[in-house]
């Protein structure tokens, strides 16, 4: 009977344990079942990054607990903007004025003209003064440029003087040497350079001369000597055959801050840039427009009726106030045919005799000037840019003399 139970009971036992094991199976497949049919429980984005949309939820994978997340790399700072820079301003050289630059350089024209002012001292000195002392006086002036005419005049003031006084002590030769040269030089003629506005245009200067001259050299120093006088200025580079000449213009003008009209165009024609520099400088209502002109030989017909024409189709918006000549002063009396003939052609209201220092002989200032009845209103007595100086009469005179 006990046997009976005890089997009862073992038999009951593996009952519950194969129905529990049966639901057991039942519910976990079911829990597959539903967390295989469940959608993913979305993942947290890391911190400062947007949250994702539902197709990048379904491919995201959370990371293990143990993973560490890393932040976000901080955004390079934006480059700073470059500051902008203050354009230099350009310095332009300021020439000492002109004023007394002769009485500066009398050094230099003494030196070319010892044999005019001692030479002469030293034969009216030395006392005798008979015929051939007289003859060697003449033959010293000739000699320096003088010119004949001038010449018969000085000497014969001189013989008068000595014939009267009776003397020739050398400090009373001396101040009638002076009285005599001074008087034909001429010291009442009227220098100055037309430079300042006529009403409501500029004044207009414009430069000719034979090749060689420096007239290029010149024009850019007259710019000098006009600027060191507060002039407003512009330059007109009409002189179209020579390469260089409006570079050469250019970089005396941009020295001191004064423009230059040219042409791009070489071989140009001359009367269309000197047009085009009028007319720029009565639109910019500067005080003076200097033009620098090619050079010419005096005898080519052809080129001095381009001269002409220059002079005239300028002449159809503005008078032209100034014309100056450029002589080389060592060429001496050569140089008087080629002013005669530039007189004709563009009326020469002014001389500028260039390389007055050195082999030069002051004897063709009072012979140029008798020539064309027009005064010497500047002398070049150096290479430098400010060696260009208004001719003062005294200071001439007392350079050849003292």
């Amino acid at each position: 009977m006990d046997t009976v139970w005890i089997y009862v009971i073992i038999a009951a036992a593996i009952v519950v344990g194969a129905v529990s094991y049966g639901v057991s199976l039942l519910r976990g497949r079911d829990s597959k079942t539903l967390e295989r049919d469940a959608p993913p429980a979305p993942v947290a984005p890391p911190t400062g990054q947007p949250p994702r949309g539902a197709a990048d939820d379904a491919r995201a994978v959370a990371p293990p607990q143990s993973a560490s997340v890393s932040a976000a790399p901080e955004a390079e700072p934006a480059p700073e903007a470059p500051v902008a820079q203050p354009e230099p301003v350009p310095t332009f050289e300021r020439p000492e004025s002109a004023r007394g630059r002769l009485q500066r350089l009398r050094a230099r024209l003494a030196r070319s003209n010892s044999a005019l002012g001692k030479g002469l001292l030293a034969l009216l000195s030395r006392g005798g003064l008979d015929e051939e002392a007289w003859e060697e006086v003449e033959d010293t002036l000739i000699a320096s440029d003088l010119g004949v005419e001038a010449t018969t005049e000085l000497v014969d003031s001189l013989r008068r003087r000595v014939t009267v006084d009776g003397t020739t002590d050398e400090a009373t030769v001396r101040g009638w040497l002076r009285e005599d040269l001074l008087a034909l030089v001429q010291p009442d003629l009227d220098r100055r350079i037309a430079s300042s506005r006529v009403g409501d245009r500029p004044a207009v200067i414009l430069v000719v001369g034979v090749n060689g001259t420096g007239k290029t050299t010149t024009v850019g120093k007259l710019a000098r000597v006009l600027v060191a006088e507060d002039r407003d200025v512009l330059l007109g580079a009409a002189d179209t055959f020579r390469a260089a000449a409006a570079d050469q213009l250019s970089t005396w003008g941009d020295r001191v801050g004064v423009p230059t009209v040219r042409s791009d165009k070489e071989g140009a024609d001359p009367a269309a840039v000197a047009f085009d520099a009028v007319k720029a400088g009565i639109e910019g209502e500067v005080d003076v427009v200097i033009i620098d002109t090619a050079g010419r030989l005096h005898n080519k017909v052809g080129l001095m009726d381009e001269l002409g024409k220059i002079k005239r189709v300028i002449e159809k918006q503005s008078e032209i106030d100034e014309v100056l000549l450029v002589l080389d002063a060592t060429t001496g009396q050569n140089g008087l045919q080629q002013a005669k003939v530039f007189s004709e052609a563009v009326n020469v209201t002014g001389i500028v005799l260039s390389k007055l220092d050195g082999t030069a002989k002051g004897g063709i200032v009072v012979a140029v000037q008798r020539q064309l009845g027009v005064p010497v209103k500047l002398v070049g007595l150096g290479e430098g840019p400010d060696d260009l100086a208004p001719f003062d009469a005294e200071a001439f005179v007392s350079a050849i003399i003292d």
